[in-house]
């Protein structure tokens, strides 16, 4: 079994949180997003995973290396492929053929989930879907009366379902999906000006390949602020036993902690009610605060806030009292300047 995780993309929604970290590597509860997405497949497929693949932009030597250890860490061989060029979700899997072999779970690195991982080794493939308000969104897929997927639709500007892929795909064989995201390729066949993995699917379906609906339980977005603080909460929620273990090297002092929150290594807490749903990361500082449902990265300092909904990013600087704030990389902002 292999995994493909297309990456590449900088995550524009997500800025300022994205200008400096690739957004698949925002931490989630104390882990980048693509680790825990990795990490949550290799525990439920039920296979032994071969290789896992990472598509990326020009996200640097150090990224790389933070990806490799990642597939090495979960026994499998790690290995970078580079999408130079922003051409859609069908271009990004392909930049990765030479991994397209044997069975091939694609999982596209801006969501997480919980889900049935069950594969029908019966199928052709397995596609995940939720129920979504607006399809318009997204990919969706159609259904007969038997339940079998009879359609995929990219984007529909008219309804035809609201069953939403989800971004993870099982396929039963690699080198049939790679044939016919080729033929897309050298046929310049391009929907919304981008070669859409949704069409090579149709062309397989067309064929006979029979595809059948996986089940997701809880489908967590990590598109903007308000939706990657929401997916936040909901890992603590699931990890709450876990997040109970604050490491000795965090210093708390007259102060209280509400679980279920993330306490990095080397955290400084002081004078403040923490939680609940509140990740802070490693070596951050917070004084004389009352922070809850946020997300706080490494390095930062925090005085004086009353923070709710709030994302902050590494090396950043708060004071002041403002309830709810997006604030990136190395930024500073002081309401309490003179």
């Amino acid at each position: 079994m292999k995994i493909i995780v297309p990456m590449a993309g900088r995550g524009s929604r997500l800025r300022p949180h994205t200008l400096t970290v690739p957004k698949p590597l925002i931490p989630i509860a104390g882990k980048p997003i693509v680790q825990r997405l990795v990490e949550d497949i290799t525990k439920v497929v039920n296979a032994k995973v071969d290789e896992i693949a990472f598509i990326i932009g020009d996200f640097g030597k150090e990224v790389e290396q933070d990806l490799l250890k990642i597939a090495s860490d979960l026994g499998a061989k790690g290995t970078i492929y580079v999408q130079d060029k922003p051409l859609g979700t069908a271009h990004a899997i392909h930049c990765a053929k030479e991994s397209l072999s044997g069975p091939v779970i694609v999982a596209f690195a801006d969501t997480l989930f919980k889900a049935d991982f069950t594969l029908d080794k019966e199928s052709d493939g397995v596609i995940w879907v939720k129920q979504v308000e607006n399809p318009s969104a997204f990919g969706v897929v159609k259904l007969n009366d038997k339940n079998v997927i009879t359609d995929f639709v990219e984007k529909p500007k008219e309804f035809v379902s609201d069953l939403a892929i989800i971004g993870i795909y099982y396929f039963k064989s690699g080198e049939t999906l790679r044939s016919e995201i080729e033929y897309l390729i050298e046929n310049n066949i391009i929907e919304n000006g981008e070669f859409q993995l949704t069409n090579a699917l149709e062309n397989m379906r067309a064929k006979g390949a029979q595809f059948t609906l996986g089940e997701v339980n809880d489908w967590m977005d990590c598109g903007n602020k308000n939706a990657t603080i929401e997916t936040n909460s909901s890992v603590l929620k699931y990890e709450s036993e876990q997040m109970k273990n604050i490491p000795i090297s965090a210093k708390i002092e007259n102060s209280v902690i509400i679980q279920p929150c993330y306490i990095g290594e080397n955290a400084e807490i002081l004078n403040s009610k923490i939680g609940p749903f509140v990740s802070i990361g490693s070596e951050t500082k917070v004084h004389n605060c009352n922070i809850e449902n946020s997300l706080i990265q490494n390095k930062t300092t925090i005085v004086n806030a009353n923070l709710n909904n709030s994302m902050l990013g590494n090396h950043a600087e708060y004071y002041g009292v403002l309830r709810s704030i997006s604030l990136g990389d190395y930024s500073i902002l002081d309401f309490q300047e003179k």
